[in-house]
């Protein structure tokens, strides 16, 4: 995946919206999801931005959309390749290593 083995947050967030959408997600569907799954209202830039990063990485690809539906403009439709669904499982895996260590009250989630 490049220089380092993990995602950062908001990376991961985007992936996920994306793996949740399918293909041909487009950016505003994709801050759509976001906004829906986590009540975050990010900037739809941001999103752009990072699926852009996260292409030179090889973890998404894009193509031209078709804007097939009446009125709607042409998009960039995104997809979530193997590497990024590998990449989510490492950050995963990792997450889920660091909660299993954690005493009482933070790994019940009492904070």
């Amino acid at each position: 995946m490049g220089g380092r083995d993990y995602l950062g947050e908001f990376e991961l967030v985007v992936l996920l919206a994306l793996a949740r959408l399918g293909d041909d997600a487009y950016g505003a569907s994709i801050h759509r999801e976001i906004l829906d799954a986590t009540g975050r209202d990010v900037s739809i830039p941001a999103v752009y931005v990072t699926l852009k990063r996260m292409e030179r990485k090889a973890l998404v690809s894009s193509r031209v959309g078709t804007g097939n539906a009446p009125g709607r403009r042409t998009t960039r439709d995104y997809r979530l390749l193997a590497e990024g669904e590998a990449a989510i499982d490492r950050s995963r895996a990792l997450l889920e290593g660091l909660w299993q260590g954690l005493s009482s009250p933070l790994a019940e989630g009492g904070g």
